[in-house]
């Protein structure tokens, strides 16, 4: 069984992360619009950034928001991006990530995460659902509000 575990984004493993390799079709689907607006606004004192390790390697990469008084309430506690390398996926990488976050948000005394992604068949919808996001909303630019209760 493959061994999976978090490390802090830093210096020493960043271009790892910058690197992920992603399935053909999936290049559209790393950021919504949505996130690319509000990243304009965001405050790096809430980003919780991390790399997932599988066995020893870095396979993933996710980005969560935790700000409470966010004044757009699915930024309040989100996964903001997550990035698989295309060779991992199906290996449990996201699913650890996504949980990694949520249980971050429960000690941070959160009772639900968000994230945010684009419609399509290519798309990571699929994987939000298998994880038990439920579809709450779309934002103003047709992307999908999913939600995870805590």
């Amino acid at each position: 069984m493959p061994e999976l575990r978090l490390e802090d984004l830093s210096a020493r493993n960043i271009v790892a992360a910058n690197n992920l390799s992603l399935k053909p079709g999936q290049e559209q689907f790393i950021a919504p619009v949505s996130y690319s607006v509000a990243a304009s606004v965001i405050n790096p004192n809430t980003a919780w950034q991390r790399v997932v390790l599988l066995d020893g390697e870095v396979a993933g990469f996710i980005h969560g928001n935790f700000d409470p008084d966010s004044a757009q309430e699915e930024f309040r506690a989100c996964i903001w991006r997550i990035n698989v390398d295309a060779e991992a996926q199906g290996m449990g990488v996201g699913k650890f990530a996504a949980e990694a976050l949520a249980e971050e948000a429960r000690r941070r005394g959160f009772e639900r995460i968000t994230v945010i992604w684009e419609p399509g068949e290519e798309g990571p919808e699929a994987f939000f659902h298998r994880i038990g996001f439920v579809d709450i909303g779309e934002t103003e630019f047709g992307e999908v509000i999913g939600a995870l209760t805590l």
